[in-house]
C-alpha cells in the first residue's frame, strides 16, 4: 500500500523497494552459478546520480579479493550528464563492502575450487546501491548445448500438456 506524507514523498508499507539498475544476463549463460551473495558498493556522488538514470553496465566485469578487500573491476558507469570537472572515471575499480569473515569464505572457495566471482545485478535497496555476486564456474560448450536441449524439451512437454487439456 502506498502512502503519501506531508512532504509529498511516496512510501511503501513494510516493503523494501528494489530498483534494478542493470542485470548481467550473459553471466547465467556463460557460467554455472553455485552461490549468490549480496554486497554493498562504495561509490562517488556522480556515480550514484548516473545509476539513478540507469546508466551502468556489468558486461565483462568481475570481482577479486586483494589484501582482504573485495574489488569490482570493469563495471562501466557512464559519466553523469550534468556533472562537471568532478565527474568520475567510468571504469575505475570499485570497492565492494562485505563483512571480513564473508570475504575470507569467498576467498577460500575461490582458491580451493578454482571459482570466480561474477556480478549478476546492480540495484537500489532503499537508498543503498547493492551488487549480487555469484561464485561461478565457467561452462564448456557442451554444457551450454545440454542446457539448450533441456530447455527445448521442457517447452515441448509443456506445449503437449497444454494441448491435451
Amino acid at each position: 500500500m502506498v502512502k503519501q506524507d506531508k512532504s509529498n514523498k511516496v512510501k511503501l508499507d513494510n516493503k523494501a523497494v528494489n530498483k534494478v539498475v542493470t542485470d548481467n544476463r550473459r553471466a547465467r549463460r556463460e557460467y554455472e552459478l553455485l552461490e549468490i551473495c549480496q554486497a554493498g558498493i562504495e561509490l562517488v556522488g556522480t556515480e550514484v546520480k548516473s545509476m539513478r538514470q540507469g546508466r551502468a553496465n556489468l558486461q565483462d566485469s568481475f570481482a577479486r579479493v586483494e589484501n582482504g578487500e573485495l574489488w569490482l573491476y570493469n563495471c562501466h558507469i557512464s559519466p553523469y550528464d550534468h556533472g562537471n570537472r568532478f565527474n568520475h572515471d567510468p571504469v575505475r575499480r570499485r570497492k565492494l563492502l562485505m563483512h571480513h569473515k564473508e570475504i575470507l569464505k569467498l576467498k577460500s572457495k575461490m582458491k580451493e575450487q578454482g571459482l570466480t566471482l561474477i556480478p549478476l545485478k546492480l540495484y537500489f535497496k532503499k537508498n543503498w546501491v547493492k551488487v549480487d555476486l555469484a561464485l561461478a564456474r565457467g561452462k564448456h560448450l557442451y554444457d551450454k548445448r545440454e542446457a539448450i536441449v533441456k530447455r527445448e524439451t521442457k517447452r515441448q512437454l509443456e506445449r503437449i500438456v497444454k494441448q491435451t487439456r
